[in-house]
């Protein structure tokens, strides 16, 4: 009699090429989209799974782990994993994966969109030629600011924050930071990038404050009035991080205070919603969640959950599963 296969659940649709690499070593069930984003729906179905390859979106908490009788991993088709219970997992004995690396040059070219998008009021200009109000060249039209020079603060000076501070210092800009931990001399160097010691200094002197932290407890609504009182009115607030590292109904009313000049935000609080008064707040660029949005991106974020995934389910060791948490 031929073995059972093993049963992963994919919470929803995603790159074919994982789901057809899956499907060599496990019987798999994929989600409808938005189907498992309650934790309800995720008690309700993972009895009987093996794994499960879920989305930040999809709340794998205590409860949720405690009915997966017979799961092995989570894999997280994310870098980051704060809707996943770690601790819950490990008194569980259920691995956890998540994909860094794979998102860092994607993220990073996009940061560097959405500021250029910001700074040069991109979407205020195509609404204005797409409303039939463009009569010709105008010498004081959408006005921006010029990057190079200009101080860029990033929080969170991990993979993706370098690889958007290596565009930045391509376009002539300033590199300042503040982390945990201090950078090697080397790679602060190869950034030519000063460590701040304090967020508010670094907030107090950015012309361009990007958010590139992990969501924690110390992290949550880092970025509130506190802050945006110290910013420059001139200065940039991108986010492509975590949604709740910012306090949304402060950075609303920031804007329309014009207490800073714009936001690029990719990350909301409570996704998919977003808060109401940010959706009608000034020189502010809202984007669904499409930082790490390119084929080969998404591809390689499955291709690495999936292959944690069969390395689990065939008995590999930890320590040659590089993305276990």
């Amino acid at each position: 009699m031929a073995q059972k296969l093993p049963k992963v659940l994919i919470t929803e649709p995603i790159p074919s090429k994982v789901i057809s690499f899956l499907k060599q070593h496990a019987e798999v069930h994929v989600g409808k989209k938005g189907e498992f984003q309650n934790e309800a729906k995720l008690q309700h179905k993972i009895s009987g799974y093996h794994a499960l390859l879920c989305m930040l979106s999809n709340p794998v908490t205590k409860s949720v782990l405690e009915k997966g009788e017979q799961l092995k991993i989570v894999a997280n088709f994310a870098v980051g994993y704060n809707n996943i219970d770690v601790d819950a997992a490990e008194s569980l004995d259920i691995k956890v994966a998540n994909t860094p690396d794979v998102l860092t040059e994607a993220c990073g070219d996009f940061a560097m969109g959405l500021l250029l998008a910001v700074t040069r009021k991109f979407n205020e200009a195509e609404s204005y030629l797409r409303s039939g109000h463009f009569k010709g060249w105008d010498p004081l039209g959408f006005l921006g600011m010029e990057l190079r020079g200009k101080t860029l603060g990033i929080v969170g000076m991990g993979r993706i924050g370098q690889a958007f501070a290596h565009r930045a210092k391509a376009f002539g800009m300033k590199i300042a930071y503040h982390n945990r931990t201090i950078l090697t001399s080397e790679i602060e160097n190869s950034l030519s990038a000063k460590y701040t010691s304090s967020l508010q200094e670094l907030a107090s002197t950015s012309d361009v404050l990007s958010l590139n932290c992990p969501l924690t407890k110390e992290t949550h609504h880092l970025i509130g009035d506190e802050i945006f009182e110290i910013m420059p009115v001139h200065s940039i607030l991108i986010n492509i991080s975590r949604g709740s590292v910012v306090n949304e109904e402060s950075l609303a009313k920031a804007l329309k205070n014009k207490q800073i000049s714009g936001a690029g935000i990719d990350v909301f609080e409570n996704e998919p919603i977003v808060h109401p008064e940010l959706l009608t707040a000034p020189n502010c660029i809202l984007l669904p969640h499409i930082a790490s949005a390119t084929y080969e991106t998404r591809e390689s974020i499955g291709m690495l959950a999936a292959k944690a995934i069969v390395s689990v389910l065939q008995g590999e060791s930890d320590q040659r599963i590089p993305n276990l948490i």
